[in-house]
């Protein structure tokens, strides 16, 4: 072969590497939401008797549930969306094909079985550009030994990317869904500790990082405790301030800032300090806003013993889930 040929074949090569890129968009849009209770109507897949308790208890009511958690994402329309209580991946998938047909949304998923056995709870990430991986992790033997950790029973590590050549910019996100109830904040340090640990070399090479979920933390923004299990997942409780972690929360008015019916803040979204700075020599990610949207889930008055009687509300008058969804959106820059 000629080195004409060569030439021009190396730079076809080069040209589809290219293009198998993600184009970068002008922003993207995360989002973090736990859609309570996201399970259908066949319980035959289902061992723990809360998951059969909770699951929809008809055809016509899982239908409910789908389209409204659709219709919730369609007023969104986030780039990423971390979802938790997810029962499996046959449900995202019919999530997909409602955001398709309904609302001209193509999203594609993200999803590896977890091991929450006692609830059968799982995670998921949906998207519609920029994955490249998505993987999950465990703790070494060492770190089991030690009992400074604890295994995440249920998250997901998705690696994005927009762009190309010295235009690539990548994100490392992390979701989630800590241990729940305020008597395991013990345990959340731990399971803190080990998210640390996955995320430090990141940090350390100046990484845009994001830690989003449904934290179940009883801490709030406005009084941040640096050995509390947000501040743990923070990193504030060591001298070292670079790999500190922003929580998106204060950017939000006071006023704004619950998650969840009970008045809590329980959905938070920790980014790197990579993403709150504007790099002056070429386009980057760079935070823009945060958004919380209870009015998105709440039917008229939010709904009263919601837990107890949720599907014997009047589907008109039903709030769709106890927890509001939460969006940041990040500008290229």
């Amino acid at each position: 072969m000629s080195l004409r040929s060569l030439l021009g074949l190396s730079l076809l090569v080069l040209s589809a590497q290219a293009s198998l890129a993600d184009e970068r968009p002008t922003s993207i849009r995360i989002a973090t939401w736990n859609a309570e209770w996201f399970y259908d109507d066949f319980k035959a897949d289902n061992k723990a008797d809360v998951a059969k308790q909770n699951s929809a208890p008809s055809k016509a009511e899982w239908e409910w549930k789908l389209n409204e958690v659709a219709r919730v994402i369609s007023e969104l329309q986030p780039t990423i969306l971390a979802l938790q209580e997810v029962e499996n991946r046959d449900v995202i998938y019919k999530l997909t094909k409602v955001l398709e047909e309904k609302y001209k949304l193509k999203y594609r998923y993200a999803f590896i079985d977890g091991f929450d056995f006692g609830t059968e709870q799982d995670v998921a990430l949906m998207y519609q550009s920029g994955l490249v991986e998505f993987s999950r992790r465990e703790q070494t033997e060492e770190m089991f030994a030690s009992k400074d950790y604890y295994n995440l029973g249920k998250h997901l590590i998705g690696r994005f990317e927009w762009g190309a050549g010295d235009e690539k910019e990548s994100l490392l996100l992390l979701t989630t869904h800590f241990r729940a109830t305020p008597e395991q904040e013990e345990i959340r340090k731990r399971q803190g500790r080990l998210v640390r640990e996955w995320i430090k070399p990141a940090l350390e090479r100046g990484d845009n990082v994001i830690i989003l979920g449904d934290f179940n933390s009883e801490h709030k923004a406005a009084t941040p405790v640096p050995e509390s299990d947000l501040g743990i997942m923070s990193g504030w409780n060591t001298a070292e301030t670079t790999d500190d972690l922003i929580d998106l929360h204060t950017q939000l008015p006071e006023e704004l800032r619950s998650t969840h019916l009970l008045n809590k803040e329980y959905d938070r979204l920790l980014v790197s300090p990579a993403l709150m700075a504007d790099a002056p020599d070429r386009v980057d990610l760079v935070f823009s806003r945060i958004i919380t949207r209870q009015d998105l889930v709440v039917v008229g008055e939010q709904d009263k013993d919601h837990f107890n009687v949720f599907y014997q509300i009047t589907q008109s008058e039903r709030d769709i889930s106890d927890h509001y969804p939460v969006m940041a959106e990040f500008l290229f820059k």
